[in-house]
């Protein structure tokens, strides 16, 4: 093999893609994939490339420092893809220690095993941390988030994310580790846990659930289909000058109430209903605590340096994402049962 990849959080949603791009267009790469399989965690989400020869799955936790030592010495990657993370804003909120274990220390813990391991400088190696737009804090109605914006995190997930940025510009400037970071903005697609907001409100709507919507859905998120969020961790992963950071957005800024009333229509011809009908089950909830009210991303670094730009429509990628989730009814039954129940009762029945 030319590499041997860790892939962290591979059996998750963005890193399920991430892993499945990666074993499928280079074979001449092992792709070994940790994760830990919490409840957003499915080897569902990876069926087609399971048997695929350059693929090798771990289970294990990144906060296991011990474990980590010895990953790194069974299967010498040369580079790391690193995903892992707990990333739902509002499980943060509720329990934020889970949230600094996993993100700060497990993420310390995995550039201490690479480091021990990389000669400084290595032009073979690589460190790559993907992150979130949500680093940077709460724009107004004007602006984007640029590189060089500062951080102003305002959730234990953010708060918890912009730590390990930190740590992983830390190793690289004082241990020479060769690093790239990537800040995201919101990603939708098939295999999304549904407790993000678009696979919540599929499942509602097809379920004739309400549709729970924070406050009154005036919050703004840069939405990205998470193939072309791939496709752009693949070539920063290839192209991308170590010690950079490159941010990666959709240029589709939508607000929650308008992204809600898009999908109902889209939904309600797929379902062969009545217009509008879908939209009678929008029900607003006590907002967030601590609500950012608008994300915007400029990729303008990505796209001029690496040509990465969006591929499909915001449209066409609810079109798709939603198609996925009518037609992988068993995957959404299997993952929503049992704590998910009792997690979604606790998040939105409080109106």
């Amino acid at each position: 093999m030319e590499k041997t990849i860790l892939v962290t959080g591979g059996a998750g949603f963005i890193g399920s893609h991430v892993v499945r791009r990666f074993a499928r267009n280079y074979p001449g790469y092992m792709i070994v994939n940790l994760d830990k399989l919490t409840y957003a965690g499915n080897l569902d989400n990876l069926r087609d490339v399971e048997n695929l020869p350059n693929y090798r799955f771990e289970k294990g936790d990144i906060t296991n420092a011990a474990f980590m030592e010895d990953l790194f010495d069974r299967h010498r990657f040369d580079a790391v893809i690193h995903l892992a993370a707990e990333s739902h804003v509002d499980r943060s909120i509720t329990g934020p220690m889970e949230f600094i274990s996993t993100n700060i220390i497990g993420t310390v813990n995995l550039l201490n095993a690479a480091k021990s391991r990389w000669t400084a400088g290595s032009p073979d190696s690589l460190f790559f941390h993907i992150s979130t737009d949500e680093v940077y804090g709460s724009l107004g109605s004007g602006g984007l988030f640029t590189e060089k914006t500062a951080y102003d995190p305002r959730s234990p997930y953010s708060a918890s994310k912009a730590s390990s940025d930190h740590m992983v510009r830390a190793w690289h400037h004082t241990y020479k580790l060769p690093v790239v970071i990537s800040n995201c903005s919101n990603n939708y697609g098939p295999n999304q846990f549904p407790e993000k907001l678009i696979p919540l409100a599929i499942h509602n709507i097809q379920t004739n659930k309400e549709i729970p919507v924070y406050g009154k859905g005036e919050n703004i998120r840069d939405w990205l289909y998470v193939e072309d969020h791939a496709a752009a961790i693949d070539l920063i992963f290839h192209k991308g000058k170590t010690g950079e950071t490159y941010n990666i957005g959709g240029n589709n800024e939508w607000k929650n109430i308008d992204l809600i009333r898009l999908l109902c229509g889209i939904m309600d011809k797929k379902l062969g209903r009545p217009e509008g009908a879908s939209e009678k089950l929008i029900t607003f909830v006590r907002d967030r605590a601590g609500h950012d009210l608008r994300y915007a991303i400029d990729n303008s670094k990505v796209s001029s340096e690496l040509g990465w730009k969006p591929s499909v429509s915001f449209r066409e990628g609810l079109e798709k994402t939603a198609d996925w989730y009518l037609e992988n009814e068993k995957w959404v039954s299997a993952v929503i049962c049992g704590n998910y129940l009792e997690y979604y009762n606790e998040q939105y029945n409080n109106r």
